[in-house]
């Protein structure tokens, strides 16, 4: 039988805790043949704070750990008796469904497209209100007109003397209203 990809459920908070007991559950017990791959699937987000780049990881789906696993009495077994272990996502019970290989597949490409460009923390839609906070036009309210996510960068309609005019600013000089 192949090994297929399950969710599981875990108390928010708890995903990466989850995935360190599977992987010591499976080498203690010997059952590396049921398992493949286990992780919380992650992307990379850039924020600036102060000034300051930082990336930090977000999880797509917190509270869930996706199991590659060939399912079997012992296999469900293992996984539901796994401290902090809520139970599997779909299907029954005591039968649960794996995810498909489409759905599998979308998921793995983001964690992989995550890790290559860091996503900004922020996300910005034209015709939103920010505020700058830095730079020649600080305090200053406007909306956003255009948004280029490869650059970081904003077009912003600031009113200056009653009048619109079109700025481009980077994330890190603007704020959410």
């Amino acid at each position: 039988m192949a090994k297929r990809w399950y969710v599981v459920h875990a108390y928010s908070g708890y995903e990466k805790q989850v995935l360190r007991s599977l992987n010591e559950r499976i080498k203690r017990l010997g059952m590396e043949e049921y398992f493949g791959e286990i992780m919380v699937p992650t992307e990379e987000v850039v924020e600036i704070k102060n000034g300051q780049k930082r990336k930090s990881e977000r999880k797509f789906f917190p509270g869930y750990v996706l199991v590659q696993m060939e399912m079997n009495e012992d296999s469900w077994h293992l996984i539901k008796d796994t401290p902090r272990v809520m139970g599997f996502i779909g299907g029954t019970a005591d039968k649960p469904a794996p995810i498909t290989e489409k759905e599998a597949d979308a998921i793995l490409r983001r964690v992989h497209e995550g890790a290559e460009a860091p996503r900004p923390k922020t996300l910005f839609e034209p015709g939103e209100m920010v505020r700058v906070i830095e730079g020649p036009f600080a305090d200053f309210n406007g909306v956003v007109e255009g948004v280029n996510y490869e650059k970081s960068r904003l077009q912003v309609a600031v009113m200056i003397f009653g009048r619109s005019t079109p700025v481009e600013l980077g994330f890190g000089q603007v704020e959410k209203v």
